[in-house]
């Protein structure tokens, strides 16, 4: 059983996840052919792997997904930011969770998305409000190095599910606006270790005031928190 609670929307996210399934062998087979050329390079992808994923769903695992939704509720997040939306699943739950704390506790709250490519926002939007979660969500469209420029505090959560060299340009826009326990969590961060080279310096880096540990989820899944 979801930990959401809600039929509507995991009907609505049982075919989102089917849909991200599906795409699993194209990609695949996509990037161990490149991998084989020699002409890919995981700290920045080329003009040809980004036309290959632009209308790719790209969803964030459901065992990860229904995580951030229990951490978005135990920390009762209300203002939380996602960086790298794609067609806006991972997005569902995190609006589920501040529309929950908000109902148990009052007041309101917003879940901040990004998203690069025009097509993904457009289908992000139409799953959103499929769900009846638009009200929830602000998606900022364009470069997330201009986009999350004062994005105002307290930050309670972040979900970081990007390409790997914007993880650590992302993070320093959000750093100065994250509370005390603020938590950001950053996929794949053990399937591509190196390739996270610069957010790991950052998130180690004293001056940041963030302790951090590699769950082991498929992939690995970074838990930092914001203690100082």
């Amino acid at each position: 059983m979801s930990v959401l609670n809600d039929p509507r929307l995991e009907a609505l996210l049982e075919r989102l996840h089917a849909q991200s399934s599906a795409q699993g062998e194209a990609m695949n087979t996509y990037f161990v052919t490149r991998a084989r050329e020699g002409s890919l390079d995981w700290k920045g992808f080329d003009e040809r792997t980004h036309r290959f994923m632009a209308d790719k769903l790209v969803a964030l695992e459901r065992d990860k997904a229904e995580l951030c939704y229990q951490l978005c509720r135990a920390l009762r997040a209300r203002r939380v930011v996602e960086v790298g939306t794609s067609h806006g699943v991972s997005t569902l739950y995190l609006a589920a969770a501040v529309r929950d704390n908000a109902r148990e506790d009052g007041g309101t709250g917003v879940v901040i998305g990004t998203e690069y490519e025009p097509e993904k926002a457009r289908a992000a939007r139409a799953n959103w409000a499929e769900a009846g979660l638009t009200g929830w969500i602000e998606l900022r469209e364009g470069d997330l190095r201009k986009t999350l420029e004062g994005v105002a505090a307290p930050i309670d959560f972040v979900l970081m599910d990007i390409w790997t060299e914007m993880a650590r340009p992302a993070l320093e826009r959000l750093l100065p606006a994250l509370r005390p326990g603020a938590i950001v969590a950053a996929d794949n961060t053990a399937q591509f270790r190196e390739a996270y080279t610069d957010y790991f310096a950052l998130v180690n880096d004293r001056k940041s005031g963030m302790r951090t540990i590699t769950l082991p989820y498929e992939g690995g899944f970074e838990l930092s928190v914001r203690v100082g």
